[in-house]
């Protein structure tokens, strides 16, 4: 929820030109293959949290299997839970300078969260905690809207149980059934909502909650804290939760098949030596688990804005840091169904960019970072 960055006013930086600068770690071939793009819109929305590859089989149209798509959180004045586009990347195309970013859908409901994902039958599921002023104390509930391939609103979902506050989002995808878990920011629960898919957008089968008792509370330089990133794995029945206050990820086992919630779930991952607040979750193609710190919780200025990977055993794997300031980590996402060019992306909320490398190795050799002129 990049705490150190919510509330700082748009810095004067940023007003001007970015220029896109890769810097090698390690393997500098490396770096002429990171694809590293603006997230910043003509309409100037700031904040990437959510992101997301369209997968392959997704029907013919405006989105083409392999772009990237991103949610922005705050508007151009740099206010929480006020922006309203999600933009898209086509990773071997042309990236994007700052205002140029593609804008695939912009929304009526503002404050569009990490709680984003893509149906292969043809629709982008977004979720949105919004703000009326920017602030803590005017979070309000949000829900999921479903969108075509051609950024046209289908289906709204609310709902004050299953869908209050939807920061997050995973799903089980089985073509003409779904399953789309998202964690709730307001009330500390994860729901899973079980729906059928045709031509025309999703019908909802039943909503229940899986898991629940996660840290949640608003703050007033952090807007709110509570479970975020959400990693089913569905040979196992596995649903894995980054919750942010709680500085932990945790196993919820029988999630695709409950009827009642857990008390959180089992402890797979609280390793405070190399977790700080974490958000974004998702898979690495070797099975392992990456998350992205926060820093909200557990802060190290020695350790900033770092990418974590770690086995479904809580063993630590390895890490880098995204960006030398603090805050700067949230949505990541990665492709595991099939060979693909790209198979990891992370957005920074710091430069307001987008990294899409083409494997997930490269990401932890190679920093990718935007400065000023």
């Amino acid at each position: 929820m990049q705490q150190t960055r919510y509330c700082a006013p748009f810095a004067g930086r940023m007003l001007a030109a970015v220029s896109i600068v890769l810097v090698s770690i390690v393997a500098a071939q490396a770096a002429d293959k990171i694809v590293v793009s603006s997230t910043i819109p003509s309409n100037g929305d700031l904040n990437p949290y959510g992101i997301v590859f369209v997968p392959e089989g997704f029907p013919a149209g405006t989105l083409t299997p392999g772009d990237v798509l991103v949610s922005n959180f705050n508007n151009n004045k740099n206010l929480q839970g006020l922006g309203t586009t999600i933009i898209k990347l086509t990773p071997n195309g042309a990236v994007a300078q700052p205002g140029k970013a593609a804008t695939f859908f912009t929304s009526k409901l503002p404050g569009l969260s990490t709680a984003l994902g893509v149906l292969r039958a043809g629709f982008v599921v977004v979720g949105n905690v919004p703000t009326k002023n920017g602030k803590s104390n005017t979070v309000q509930q949000g829900a999921l809207q479903i969108v075509d391939g051609s950024g046209n609103v289908v289906t709204t979902l609310t709902d004050r149980t299953f869908l209050d506050g939807p920061w997050d989002l995973t799903i089980n995808d089985r073509g003409s059934r779904a399953q789309i878990f998202v964690s709730n920011v307001l009330n500390g629960t994860v729901s899973r909502l079980d729906v059928m898919i045709d031509a025309s957008g999703i019908m909802i089968v039943q909503m229940v909650t899986v898991a629940k008792g996660y840290l949640t509370r608003t703050d007033p330089s952090a807007l709110v804290v509570g479970p975020t990133g959400l990693a089913y794995d569905p040979a196992t029945d596995v649903l894995y939760v980054a919750s942010t206050g709680d500085n932990a990820i945790f196993a919820v086992a029988g999630a695709g098949n409950a009827m009642t919630p857990v008390d959180k779930g089992t402890v797979v991952f609280n390793d405070t030596r190399h977790l700080r607040g974490p958000l974004g979750l998702v898979f690495a193609p070797n099975g392992n688990l990456i998350t992205s710190n926060g820093d909200a919780v557990n802060p190290d200025p020695n350790h900033p804005s770092e990418i974590v990977e770690f086995t479904k055993q809580g063993v630590f794997v390895r890490e880098f840091s995204l960006d030398p300031a603090s805050g700067s980590a949230f949505g990541l996402a990665t492709v595991l169904t099939h060979p693909s060019q790209f198979d990891f992306a992370a957005v920074n909320d710091d430069t307001n960019a987008v990294a899409v490398y083409p494997k997930v190795s490269d990401a932890f050799t190679t920093r990718a970072t935007a400065t000023a002129r």
